[in-house]
């Protein structure tokens, strides 16, 4: 499951019962509970509904060769 910070542990925990949610500006997160204490947990994955860290490991777009020429 996903993992969130809890503001009352203090720390990353797993998010339970997790639900995912569009906010009203487009962006996909998650809302859920912590597992160890019951506290509301909300996280935002993104524009795209991936992770932080699997946007970055996306390899960039190529303009090489590929590209057409402007009239």
């Amino acid at each position: 499951m996903v993992e969130g910070y809890c503001v009352k542990c203090k720390t990353r925990k797993e998010i339970t019962d997790g639900v995912e949610e569009t906010m009203k500006n487009g962006r996909l997160a998650i809302k859920g509970r912590c597992a160890t204490c019951g506290t509301v947990m909300f996280k935002i994955l993104g524009s795209k509904g991936g992770s932080a860290a699997a946007a970055k490991a996306a390899p960039p777009e190529s303009s090489g060769s590929d590209a057409q020429p402007s009239s």
